[in-house]
């Protein structure tokens, strides 16, 4: 009993004193900007989107600021889920709390009751022991010749009316003797049921015990997946805070990269009116154009904002994702007028297929790894000009096309199949 009074003791100890430390957990859980970064598959593919986005959009700028915007766009993204996690696991932390104390009251309640039922079968044994000692001192009496006494009792009555008397007097101590032999019988079960008792009150206690030591754990574990959530969102803030720090100080670098790009642009367009001006060239005849490459759309033509360093950009074609090697397919017949290296389109052609719309039409293509056509040579429909790569300002394996009215970008869409096939 005292044993396990003891054990009882030093559980309740340890119980309020993480109870104590889980509430407060739960109070520094409470300040702002507390988030725990554990993002499902459908958040790791927005902050994907929004890492590609930000590479698009910078394709033009330094590695540098481009490592920045990858850094803040994947922190960002990782926010609102980081955030929802934390008050998640304030929630967590606040039940499994209560439940713990709840279960500390049970496992309280369950042993105070053990503790009456134990003291009830004490009490109860002690009634059986009485009654017990009784019952030997009459059978002991009974071994040693009792039954002759009673006789002798008899036989010594001076008459009837001494024998009926004495008679009497005989009759009350046997019904006395019987009680004290009903009454060991009647202690016994009544020990017997409280025995019983006991057992059961300690089993219980012991199952409420074990349940708050179950509750304790889960609001501890619960505790360390707040703290957690804690400390990651602190490292999503602090990594946002650096990848800023860095992208301001690459602002006057990756702006001089934009006038580079836009002069690069002038430069095609120029070089394009040039060639039309100087070689006019047929009328193009040949519908919508061939999918030059077999892929997905990544990036649409158009005028672009950049958030990170307040510039608009001209986008002039659309990107198409495929493997590098991937062949890339001249979209129409017609004349290669420009093959080579070209600044931020890294591997660079373009191929004139006649006047549309009463101005000279090209189709152009970037980012090549390998380009397998030369200036002047006349390319059909479907031959294979060039490989997919990733050379000049580009952020991965995919083709930049282009389609040109006399030297200006338009937007490609509008001139292949709607199904992009």
């Amino acid at each position: 009993m005292e044993s396990y009074r003891r054990r009882h003791r030093r559980f309740r100890t340890a119980l309020t004193a993480g109870l104590s430390v889980l509430c407060a957990a739960g109070l520094a859980l409470a300040a702002p900007g507390s988030a725990y970064a554990d993002p499902s598959a459908a958040d790791a593919k927005k902050a994907s989107r929004a890492v590609d986005r930000a590479e698009a959009i910078l394709e033009d700028a330094t590695v540098t600021a481009r490592n920045a915007a990858r850094r803040l766009e994947a922190a960002t993204a990782a926010l609102p889920a980081a955030q929802t996690k934390v008050a998640k696991t304030r929630g967590v932390v606040a039940a499994a709390s209560v439940q713990a104390a709840t279960a500390r009251r049970k496992a309280d309640a369950a042993r105070a009751a053990y503790e009456q039922t134990a003291s009830s079968f004490q009490l109860a044994q002690g009634r059986v022991d009485q009654a017990h000692d009784r019952v030997n001192e009459i059978a002991a009496a009974s071994y040693k010749g009792g039954n002759f006494a009673t006789v002798n009792v008899l036989v010594g009555a001076r008459g009837p009316q001494d024998a009926m008397d004495r008679l009497g007097l005989i009759d009350q101590v046997m019904r006395s003797q019987q009680e004290d032999v009903d009454e060991l019988m009647v202690a016994r079960r009544e020990a017997r049921v409280e025995q019983d008792r006991a057992g059961l009150a300690k089993q219980a206690a012991e199952d409420a015990e074990r349940e708050a030591a179950d509750k304790l754990k889960a609001a501890r574990d619960a505790q360390a997946a707040a703290q957690r959530a804690r400390a990651a969102v602190i490292e999503l803030a602090q990594s946002r805070k650096a990848a800023l720090r860095v992208a301001r100080s690459q602002r006057a670098a990756v702006l001089a990269k934009y006038e580079q790009a836009k002069a690069e642009e002038a430069r095609i367009q120029d070089a394009l009116r040039g060639w039309a001006h100087k070689n006019g060239g047929g009328r193009y005849a040949g519908g919508v154009l061939l999918m030059p490459v077999h892929g997905w759309k990544t990036s649409d033509f158009g005028s672009r904002y950049d958030p990170y360093y307040h510039v608009w950009q001209l986008h002039a074609g659309t990107d198409i994702a495929a493997p590098g090697g991937t062949p890339i397919h001249a979209a129409a017949s017609g004349r290669v007028i420009q093959a080579g290296w070209n600044g931020g389109y890294g591997n660079y052609t373009c191929i004139v297929h006649g006047k549309k719309q009463g101005r000279s039409f090209s189709t152009c293509y970037g980012h090549q790894s390998k380009i397998l056509v030369h200036d002047g040579e006349y390319v059909r429909r479907g031959e294979v000009i060039g490989r997919v790569g990733t050379t000049g300002a580009s952020t991965g394996y995919h083709l930049h096309f282009e389609t040109r009215f006399d030297g200006v970008p338009k937007n490609p869409l509008s001139y292949l199949p709607g199904c992009l096939c």
